[in-house]
């Protein structure tokens, strides 16, 4: 299929521009660099320009012929993914320094001219002084930071699984269902995996929390239903007393595929709904089933994916909730926050008391310590990760078990969630 022009011409700005960087960040090396050998300094250039210019080649290549018919997401890309960013971002950051100390050298150069032309005295002062060699040591340290810790995210990081729970009281919540364990996972993304002993621990970590039910939201490939072949035995081990309930994500329709007919692609949308049965999960597409504990019930609901910002919206809440009563209480499960945003938060008629979410993976990167939580994906989802409280009703976001893309994860660790549900 052959790429638009615009397609191209964005293509050949977005690397000009990735070329601009290396040149001016290659000054400030310079400087690190300029009380070494000549050989040191000559070493250092051929290396820097040879690494770059290296993964612009191959970046361009996979560009220029990428194709989202994969049955994995290709190696290619994800070393593409993986060396942007360890490039790049400490580039950043390297560059903001050297753009720091060149606007002090202009408002300098500035001044001194401004003295030279008022003064009719000699001076020997030049207009710009040459870079100071500490800054650039400075930015190399601060910049290495960055460097080492997505070495860390794509050999380590991707497969640190973490636990995190919470409990949630309600007023209105069944004496019969206080202290139920809920653990929820999300956006697996099968396609992504190739080491099968650390997911196997992580799906061993899942029942090991002796849940009395368990929450899958959705993304269970990343583009086509064969991603799960390999992963059947180990995601089949997922068990709870009371099930396994499973939705859609916007990865599991194949809308990120090229398919070569309707049939093919309904093929295998009609796969992907055979392997949850099969995997032992309920499959809930735009539906309710009622939840019995000790005598009393609950409503589970499940939405197929909806999401704002050109996500599909194959998601119906108002028939997902037929047959429930308004004053019931209410487990809603649907991929996409921006669903509970835009739908739940403020719902007219029905109050869903706690909605389960995942999608945003955090952007697989950020900063989560006591005091701290940062993500570039708050930028477009308010509400990305963890618990959140409004009108009174709960969203859970879910901070995703796999990756995509990124082979890698930073800061933002693969997730599973037990909430536990209380009575106020």
């Amino acid at each position: 299929m052959p790429i638009d022009g615009k397609v191209i011409f964005g293509f050949t700005l977005f690397f000009l521009v990735l070329f601009l960087i290396d040149f001016y960040v290659y000054k400030g090396v310079k400087t690190v660099f300029s009380d070494s050998s000549f050989p040191v300094r000559k070493s250092a250039a051929w290396v820097y320009w040879s690494v770059n210019v290296s993964f612009l080649l191959v970046a361009m290549y996979a560009a220029f012929n990428f194709s989202y018919f994969n049955k994995r997401t290709p190696f290619l890309f994800e070393f593409v993914a993986a060396a942007f960013l360890l490039l790049y971002l400490p580039k950043l950051i390297f560059g903001v320094f050297l753009l720091g100390e060149d606007v002090v050298r202009l408002f300098r150069a500035v001044g001194v001219g401004i003295y030279k032309v008022a003064s009719s005295a000699p001076t020997s002062v030049e207009f710009f002084e040459s870079r100071r060699k500490f800054v650039s040591q400075f930015a190399t340290v601060v910049a290495g930071i960055p460097f080492l810790s997505i070495i860390y995210g794509v050999a380590k990081g991707k497969y640190n699984f973490k636990v995190h729970k919470v409990d949630v009281a309600f007023k209105d919540l069944p004496k019969e269902f206080d202290g139920l364990k809920i653990t929820q996972i999300s956006d697996i993304h099968s396609g992504s995996f190739n080491d099968p002993v650390p997911i196997k621990y992580a799906v061993k970590l899942a029942n090991d929390q002796g849940s009395d039910i368990i929450f899958f939201t959705g993304d269970l490939v990343n583009s086509i239903s064969d991603e799960m072949d390999p992963w059947m035995d180990v995601f089949k081990e997922l068990k709870a007393p009371m099930g396994v309930y499973s939705i859609f994500g916007n990865h599991d329709y194949g809308d990120y595929a090229r398919w070569y007919s309707v049939e093919q692609k309904k093929a295998n949308f009609e796969k992907l709904i055979n392997v949850h049965k099969e995997l032992g999960f309920r499959l809930m597409r735009n539906e309710n089933v009622k939840l019995e504990r000790n005598g009393a019930t609950i409503d589970l609901i499940g939405v197929e994916n909806w999401g704002k910002g050109g996500f599909s919206k194959y998601g119906d809440l108002d028939k997902a909730l037929a047959g429930t009563k308004p004053d019931s209480f209410k487990i809603l499960l649907s991929h996409d926050p921006s669903h509970w945003e835009e739908k739940v938060m403020y719902h007219p008629n029905e109050h869903i008391h706690l909605t389960f979410s995942g999608h945003t993976h955090g952007m697989q990167f950020g900063i989560e310590v006591p005091g701290i939580k940062f993500s570039p994906i708050q930028f477009r989802y308010k509400r990305w990760g963890g618990l959140y409280e409004e009108n009174n009703r709960y969203l859970y976001v879910n901070r995703g078990l796999g990756f995509l893309g990124f082979p890698g994860r930073v800061g933002i660790w693969p997730e599973i969630t037990v909430v536990t549900l209380r009575c106020a």
